[in-house]
């Protein structure tokens, strides 16, 4: 074997030993995470609560007809949907003219889809159809072939195909009955990607991971995890629910498996205390860290009902008499007596046990929490949606 053999044989074993490092790492690196950070039932894995830069969708859209309705279509004054035919049949070398179309069996439509940056051209998306004009049902229509732009005006899918309508519409003379909306569908697999977003995830340099949970322990606790479990301050938090992070070298060009670990990492995700409420239905939710110094709470329903009627009294016959009618009102009063009930709570349930024995329904929870609020013995936000 003369000298250059030699070398590319050596050449040849180094590689190999690199690339078994390599591997030996990533696997040691993924234990060790395992290891240091064990599943908490009460914990949240770092992907669920936060987005990483480089992962995100981007929305399309695309205008449309749907055909072969039966009858459910647009109307004759959606003049957009005649125009849009009449373009449609000119294209495919049908002279037409707009004002004698029909188009109760064809509905103008939009078409939305999210299109995933690693999305590549051939893949597939799931798209959503909603009817434009006074169509009253899409059931049974085919989407024609619909171009789905971004934002930059650019062509990224082409959508086509049958719909799935999730309800129905039926009518007649006298009566309707619907279920659910018929005037959206979706089409799984409805649009091929016909050009990609030119970003290259393994090529940044740093990742940013943005939190869901605007909290600064929270953001403390990613950073201290993440630093751990790679062995050096790669880490750091810019703000209060956004951490940077620098990519070691072994990593560049290579960031697949360390994301695996990292989202994989337990959080156990804090914030303030808040109780919601929703006036609309009467929904009252409260937070755990909801907390309630002592207080006495009396709470009695009001009822007045106040009902109207009228006493006629009428003359005798052929009298003079002239007839008298006297209105008459009957009030009701009823007042719940209900006793001071001592309330404390330096836990959820007996906050819940100290409201629930004031035996108050949800929408008088919702007139008494704001008074505990006021009173300053609620330690808690409260918002209203």
């Amino acid at each position: 074997m003369n000298t250059k053999q030699r070398h590319t044989t050596s050449d040849m074993q180094d590689t190999a030993i690199m690339v078994a490092l390599a591997a030996a790492f990533t696997a040691v690196f993924i234990i060790g995470v395992t290891i240091l950070f064990p599943s908490d039932a009460s914990a949240a894995r770092l992907k669920d609560i936060a987005s990483f830069s480089g992962v995100r969708t981007n929305q399309l859209v695309g205008y449309g007809l749907v055909v072969g309705l039966a009858g459910t279509g647009d109307g004759s004054s959606s003049t957009f949907t005649l125009r849009s035919m009449s373009n449609m049949l000119e294209k495919m070398g049908v002279e037409t003219n707009a004002e004698n179309l029909k188009p109760k069996n064809v509905a103008a439509v939009m078409v939305t889809a999210k299109f995933p940056v690693s999305s590549k051209p051939g893949s597939q998306l799931d798209i959503t159809v909603s009817s434009l004009g006074d169509a009253k049902s899409l059931l049974g229509g085919v989407l024609l072939v619909t171009p789905l732009k971004g934002l930059d005006g650019r062509v990224y899918a082409v959508a086509q195909g049958s719909m799935t309508i999730g309800g129905f519409s039926v009518s007649g003379e006298a009566a309707t009955a619907q279920k659910n909306i018929p005037t959206v569908g979706r089409i799984p697999n409805g649009a091929v990607v016909e050009r990609g977003v030119p970003f290259k995830f393994n090529n940044q340099t740093q990742m940013t991971v943005n939190l869901t949970i605007r909290d600064f322990g929270t953001t403390m606790q990613v950073v201290n995890k993440i630093n751990a479990a790679m062995g050096g301050e790669f880490a750091s938090a810019t703000d209060i629910s956004t951490v940077e992070l620098e990519l070691p070298d072994r990593f560049k060009g290579n960031m697949v498996p360390l994301m695996a670990s990292l989202e994989n990492i337990d959080i156990s995700p804090d914030g303030k205390a808040k109780v919601i409420v929703d006036e609309k239905t009467g929904t009252v939710v409260l937070g755990q860290d909801v907390r309630l110094t002592k207080v006495a709470v009396a709470h009695g329903n009001l009822q007045i009902v106040v009902s109207e009627s009228q006493n006629v009294s009428q003359p005798g016959p052929f009298s003079d008499g002239e007839t008298v009618i006297t209105p008459e009102t009957d009030l009701a009063i009823e007042e719940q007596n209900n006793p001071l009930m001592l309330m404390e709570g330096a836990t959820l349930q007996e906050l819940v046990d100290g409201l629930n024995a004031i035996g108050a329904a949800p929408r008088d929870l919702i007139s008494i929490i704001r008074a505990l609020k006021a009173a300053g013995s609620l330690h808690a936000e409260v918002e209203v949606i």
